[in-house]
């Protein structure tokens, strides 16, 4: 109930006033059955302006810092994201995340609309980084389909370190849904599940027009600390979306 009262009285309607947002291929969204909403991440508010653009409600994982910080601000945190739907997911690894990853499963398995940022984090630059596995592991063990997300513009609504929203127009772009299928039975490869995820990070690319980073984000928030102390590490970078080649042997292909 907190979810739609939410997207449809207290947030929606002055998110969707304030910030008007273009959508692109709203039809490739499944209607009924469990998908996988796969998208880019650049700003924390693309978890608002997404889901506010489609019908159905959408769930996503949430770091486990804002379920567990002490205090009566902690509290109303955890109730502000267990209210809109949202779940912890333990990024430090070990049997916690696997009970995160456990949970997308059946939730996607229960016929819900799953949102993941397969990068892990936000981008730190605007680039498109390399995709955790984990999104592959949740398709090929629910069945589900994926649709690729594109999300154009939040970064500069709600830029990382700023407390602030600004004024700007926005876009969504939904993808066509990624069948995986073929690969049944085959979960827990990690060849199969780096190739799946490999193609939903190209379909992605190709969607947002960003540049291609192949490193995890995490890193390249290293390397660009490194940058900022004085040092110059090389990035290795892919040509952009209408030069690249395709994956082999996918539905890239």
């Amino acid at each position: 109930m907190l979810y739609w009262l939410m997207k449809w009285v207290f947030i929606g309607p002055l998110l969707k006033t304030l910030w008007p947002t273009k959508v692109v291929g709203a039809e490739n969204i499944p209607e009924t059955g469990g998908a996988i909403l796969a998208g880019n991440h650049l700003a924390v508010a693309d978890s608002f302006f997404m889901p506010l653009r489609v019908k159905r409600k959408v769930t996503f994982p949430a770091k486990s810092e804002y379920f567990t910080e002490p205090g009566f601000k902690g509290l109303l945190k955890k109730w502000f994201f267990t209210g809109v739907g949202q779940f912890p997911i333990d990024r430090s690894g070990g049997n916690a995340a696997q009970a995160a990853l456990d949970t997308a499963i059946r939730l996607v398995k229960d016929g819900h609309l799953l949102g993941i940022y397969p990068e892990g984090t936000r981008s730190p630059d605007g680039r498109l980084y390399k995709g955790k596995t984990g999104v592959a592991r949740i398709a090929l063990e629910s069945r589900g389909v994926v649709v690729p997300v594109a999300m154009v513009g939040t970064d500069k609504v709600n830029p990382i370190g700023s407390k602030m929203w600004w004024p700007r127009r926005l876009e969504v772009r939904f993808g066509k849904p990624l069948d995986f299928s073929r690969y049944e039975g085959l979960a827990g490869d990690r060849f199969i599940e780096r190739s799946i995820t490999d193609e939903i990070m190209y379909a992605l690319m190709e969607l947002s027009g960003q540049e291609y980073v192949d490193i995890y984000a995490a890193k390249a928030k290293e390397l660009l600390a490194a940058e900022a102390a004085g040092v110059k590490p090389a990035v290795p970078v892919q040509p952009r979306a209408l030069d690249a080649d395709r994956v082999p042997e996918t539905k890239a292909g």
